[in-house]
């Protein structure tokens, strides 16, 4: 039974998110989601349910068209709606039953499995490369560490071409100021204060192996103010519910001179999540890299 890892690239503006989603059907009592997060073609496991258009769910469908057996596609990092993905992990198993017409026997390669997949995919998702791997391998408990980025436009203009992959902010930003507090963040630290309620972890706390805030001029009509375009890496060993998004707004607060450097630490130390930046919009971050033993 071969199994397959897969790298994933998405836009993910279309999308509720990585994770499978069947919320209870409107005409029977559930909230409604907006028209074009629903996906009628999906299939649902439960009566009563609608399914919601998310990337495993579309993926999962096209490697069980290809493979021709119901396969489970587990991801290694649950995006939220409208995150993006440049190398999301994903894998299945196929059980390989050549005489029945099934599976994906590993003597096929995995250039025509990448070609198959992606022939059955929307223009928004792509499958960038698909390995195999042993039969122990998890995209979740394998994960070495993680590479997220968040991009900032910061000027008096609003953006056009990339709108849909940066945040924009009206604010002149001081990008030194804002790598300089960055640096604060590596280590290992209790960052229950850059952690949405209701993250549903055992802890809070998380190593962050490096954080740098990196800026490029950008050409504008004339303003206030000079606009550039703004860059947060930031990798570790695991991440919070929106806690890259809560990092970034609070530097955003740094570079704007409403937060200091210095007030980084104390942000931490506090473990209070009033004390730090707000949560940043989905558009600007993207989970960059996945990295495995």
């Amino acid at each position: 039974m071969p199994r397959y890892r897969l790298t994933i690239a998405y836009d993910g503006t279309d999308f509720c998110g990585w994770q499978k989603q069947e919320p209870k059907d409107p005409a029977l009592g559930g909230t409604p989601p907006p028209a074009s997060k629903v996906d009628d073609s999906l299939e649902t496991t439960k009566e009563g349910r609608i399914a919601l258009r998310t990337v495993q769910a579309i993926v999962e469908r096209a490697v069980r068209e290809v493979v021709r057996e119901p396969v489970i596609l587990t991801g290694a990092s649950r995006t939220d709606a409208g995150v993006h993905a440049r190398a999301q992990c994903a894998a299945f198993t196929s059980h390989a039953d050549a005489s029945q017409g099934r599976g994906w026997p590993a003597e096929r390669g995995t250039e025509p499995l990448i070609r198959a997949i992606n022939s059955r995919l929307p223009e928004d998702v792509l499958i960038t490369d698909a390995q195999l791997v042993d039969d122990s391998f998890e995209p979740i408990a394998g994960a070495k560490s993680k590479g997220y980025s968040y991009t900032i436009v910061s000027s008096p203009h609003r953006p056009l071409w990339d709108r849909r992959t940066v945040y924009h902010t009206w604010h002149e930003l001081d990008a030194q100021r804002m790598h300089a507090a960055a640096q604060h963040l590596i280590g290992e630290h209790d960052f229950a204060s850059m952690a949405a309620l209701g993250h549903g972890r055992q802890t809070t706390v998380r190593t962050i192996h490096g954080c740098a805030v990196t800026s490029e001029p950008i050409e504008a009509p004339t303003g206030s103010f000079a606009s550039q375009r703004l860059r947060i890496d930031v990798s570790g060993s695991g991440f919070l519910w929106n806690m890259v998004r809560i990092l970034a707004g609070t530097l955003h607060e740094v570079g704007r001179g409403r937060l200091s450097s210095g007030d980084i630490p104390v942000i931490l130390a506090s473990q209070d999540r009033t004390n730090a930046g707000p949560t940043l919009p989905p558009e600007g971050l993207c989970l960059e890299w996945i990295r495995y033993e």
